[in-house]
């Protein structure tokens, strides 16, 4: 279901920035300079720092599995369960950019697929055979192969390593689910460098790059030269897949319209309207609420110029859609903080709670914000 939603939205945002791309008239050289200023940012400020800490707690995660693999602790459990929600958390911050790498690499549905497949993961404890090669030097490329995204990646090290919004005892965890869980994470760490490596080409560690050139991984534009931030950067030049800095800005604004309507018509509206009641993102660590309001938070990180600590709002998507419609600033502006509300005030868990009539108000909240940001690309469009 989440994998329909992501190809249906990748569609919807390729035409948008074909018909911008297809358009006769041109920017003026002021407007095209602010565009791009915006562009570069988002790829340095909001892109780069979120994927780097995503790659840098994956691998961490996985140094911390390992080690518990061979002697278990409850302490080490502990730690690598903050890991683990340090990692999901800049994950979920990324989710208003799930185009370029993320997107034409399919990595989204292959580690964020839930909910986890029980019955296969049971079959999966039986098999001896694929768990001895699951436990053999390249565990993490026989999970990332061999095991169906509904194994994969977060919720999979979620079942393991949660249950009931707690860290499990480390002797609760059979040898079997060691040997599973370390190669699912070092599947995880692999597609993380994918993306960081994707969007930041040769600024990325050189130990990432390696590795992905070791697991013959793709990791550039079309297998081109290009980056995912050089080819934002450089729309409108050759080689680039955007025609124009504003055909980039608007495919920025679709991936936070598109999260925006997956939170609210997807991850929270599935299980609150009886739709299906099992669709409940991050139900064994029971951070469900944290993960949708990350997922607005990545909207808000792009909208105002870049992650805190790094935001420069004079060359953000705020100042430029101030500079074009004031009103419609104020409107994205006044949505982004009615859906961070609505979000915080849904009671916890939403795995215990998700029939609640507040988290309708959510939904609502979550649709507005969607219809809001949809207003700015086609403000973008008349433009230019």
């Amino acid at each position: 279901m989440k994998q329909l939603f992501r190809t249906v939205a990748v569609a919807v945002a390729a035409t948008l920035i074909l018909a911008s791309c297809e358009k006769d008239n041109k920017p003026t050289t002021d407007d095209d300079s602010k565009a791009q200023a915006v562009a570069v940012q988002f790829v340095d400020h909001a892109v780069a720092p979120t994927y780097s800490a995503l790659a840098s707690n994956a691998e961490q995660l996985v140094e911390q599995l390992v080690a518990l693999k061979a002697s278990p602790t409850d302490q080490g459990l502990r730690q690598a369960c903050q890991t683990f929600l340090a990692a999901r958390e800049q994950w979920e911050r990324s989710e208003a950019f799930l185009f370029g790498a993320a997107g034409d690499y399919g990595v989204d549905p292959h580690i964020d697929s839930w909910p986890l497949d029980e019955d296969a993961f049971s079959t999966l404890m039986n098999s001896p055979a694929m768990l001895a090669a699951l436990d053999g030097e390249d565990g993490d490329v026989v999970a990332g192969e061999r095991l169906g995204n509904a194994l994969l990646g977060f919720h999979g090290i979620e079942y393991i390593l949660f249950r009931e919004g707690q860290p499990r005892s480390a002797s609760a965890i059979t040898a079997d689910q060691w040997k599973y869980v370390v190669a699912v994470a070092g599947d995880l760490r692999n597609r993380c460098y994918q993306l960081e490596v994707g969007w930041l080409g040769s600024a990325a560690p050189a130990s990432h790059i390696a590795k992905l050139n070791d697991l013959e991984m793709q990791y550039t534009v079309a297998g081109g030269d290009y980056s995912y931030g050089q080819n934002m950067k450089n729309a409108g030049k050759a080689g680039s897949t955007y025609g124009s800095h504003a055909a980039a800005l608007m495919a920025i604004v679709q991936g936070c319209t598109d999260i925006a309507d997956e939170v609210g018509s997807s991850k929270i509206y599935a299980a609150w309207h009886g739709e299906d009641i099992t669709y409940i993102e991050s139900p064994y660590s029971y951070m469900s609420i944290t993960d949708f309001r990350n997922n607005i938070i990545s909207i808000q990180n792009v909208y105002m110029g870049g992650v805190e600590g790094q935001r420069d709002e004079s060359k953000s998507l705020h100042a430029y859609v101030k500079s074009i419609d004031e009103e419609l600033d104020g409107k994205v502006l006044s949505a982004i903080d009615k859906a961070l509300s609505k979000i915080n005030a849904m009671p916890a868990p939403f795995a215990l709670h998700y029939g609640e009539a507040a988290n309708g108000e959510a939904v609502e909240a979550c649709g507005e914000l969607s219809e809001t940001l949809d207003e700015i690309i086609e403000t973008i469009r008349k433009n230019n």
